[in-house]
């Protein structure tokens, strides 16, 4: 089996090379190929993944290109996750937003809006050469915004395409860490979009113990602490981390506002350090000390993930950069890392492949899962994946303030897609002002307007 990921350059390469390690043998691939339009980077990831490879005693080859078509030509499954405009077209993303008093996050709003303007030109491109090389080759779409850009290409017509996301199965894992169980013990009940779920039900050995759980404080506070506990147990749900930034709106936009540097400054400036510390260790000269590096780059990413959004750093105006930034990345090297997306991607692979029945939350076609949505909307469900395919599991009526949110940010999708598509400005600013985020006229054009501009090299010119 050959299993290609395409933005194989990206820092987060050797991460997925260690969860494929652990699920090699359950799936039989023989063949990762790492494809990045960046040598550099694909040099030097690629490299890591070769040592950790290595380390496992080589159970299967790591090639690397930057030659799309021959990554995609006999592929067996793909897995994408690639960010057009680099982290730079985060940060600036992430700037012109905070400019005009609205959030900025890469996934979530205009951040959002601005990061698809690149994200589903580049997808649809990979996605059309795929049809043409490898037509009966399944694509695990992580772009962000994933469920956004596989939404475009469902509309595309590219039906072998399923948005995954680490983060759909959040209430699930919660339950699991809180009961003191195994992950796949516990079935959970999600729907929503992505980046915008809840998690209504979950069992564990045929009992919903969701509502044990919410009436835990320490299930709340542990797994639910970006939220007051009234409110989730007003919702009833466990709460997609990323509803912190529809449910605290202003605080949100304050307390990024107040950082000296945004989250996408911060990456731009570790993943520069790394490079250069890779670069400098000499990934073959010195491996251990390389993954060293990668290890203690990969600590100090994560040390500050949301932490404005904790009470302990909301607002504090620090970041992970300014703490110190002449000290050397250096970890020790672990054992095995956490699942991931790429856990994901590779548990529904095993699925299709072994015929081993998996449920997870996926980002697929409603079909009749959720009442209300449309049937061609691609929402955040849980899923039944077996050899047969993927069967969305029926939902039901959800109630009036999910649906109500779900739909106002599906109308966004919807309309940021056909945007896209025409290249018009116009379907953009009605995209924009159709976001709970945004809503405004004044608001929208000019963002529009500035992100068009910044972006004029990946997104081309558009009609007024």
């Amino acid at each position: 089996m050959k299993l290609t990921l395409i933005g194989g350059g990206g820092v987060r390469s050797p991460l997925f090379v260690m969860t494929l390690l652990r699920w090699q043998q359950r799936i039989g691939v023989n063949e990762l190929c790492l494809m990045d339009i960046d040598e550099r980077k694909l040099e030097l990831f690629g490299g890591l993944c070769r040592e950790l490879v290595h380390r496992a005693g080589d159970p299967f080859t790591i090639t690397a290109t930057t030659d799309a078509r021959a990554a995609l030509t006999g592929a067996d499954h793909v897995v994408t996750t690639i960010r057009a405009g680099f982290e730079q077209g985060r940060a600036t993303d992430e700037r012109i937003a905070l400019r005009h008093g609205v959030l900025g996050q890469e996934t979530t709003g205009p951040g959002g809006f601005a990061m698809a303007l690149r994200s589903i030109p580049a997808i649809l491109g990979y996605a059309e050469l795929l049809r043409e090389v490898s037509p009966q080759a399944w694509m695990y779409n992580f772009t962000n915004p994933a469920g956004l850009v596989t939404q475009a290409l469902r509309e595309a017509g590219f039906e072998r395409t399923i948005g995954i996301c680490d983060g759909a199965n959040g209430g699930q894992g919660a339950v699991a860490g809180w009961a003191g169980v195994e992950h796949r013990r516990v079935r959970a009940e999600v729907f929503g979009l992505n980046h915008l779920s809840w998690c209504r039900r979950a069992w564990i050995d045929g009992e919903d113990v969701l509502p044990r759980a919410i009436a835990d404080d320490r299930f709340l506070r542990d797994h639910q602490g970006l939220f007051a506990p009234e409110l989730v147990r007003r919702a009833g749900m466990h709460l997609n981390e990323y509803l912190y930034y529809y449910y605290y709106a202003e605080r949100a936009v304050a307390a990024i506002s107040a950082e000296r540097l945004t989250r996408g400054e911060e990456i731009v400036a570790l993943n520069r350090q790394l490079i250069e510390q890779l670069e400098e260790i000499g990934v073959q000269r010195n491996p251990e000390r390389a993954l060293r590096a990668f290890f203690g780059y990969e600590q100090r990413r994560g040390a500050t993930y949301m932490h404005y959004a904790r009470a302990a750093g909301e607002g504090s105006g620090e970041s992970v950069v300014d703490a110190d930034q002449e000290q050397l990345f250096d970890a020790d090297i672990p054992a095995e890392g956490g699942e991931g997306y790429a856990g994901v991607a590779l548990s529904i692979i095993e699925a299709l492949e072994k015929n081993k029945p998996l449920y997870t939350a996926l980002n697929v076609p409603n079909e009749t899962a959720i009442a209300g949505m449309a049937a061609d909307d691609v929402v955040e469900v849980s899923c039944r994946v077996d050899g047969s395919g993927i069967q969305v599991i029926p939902i039901g009526a959800v109630p009036a303030p999910q649906l109500g949110l779900m739909k106002s940010v599906k109308l966004y999708e919807r309309l940021t897609v056909q945007a896209i598509r025409e290249h018009s400005r116009e379907l953009a600013v009605e995209a924009l002002m159709a976001h709970p985020l945004v809503l405004s006229y004044s608001r929208a054009r000019p963002l529009v307007e500035e992100f068009l501009q910044a972006h004029r090299a990946y997104v081309g010119d558009w009609q007024l």
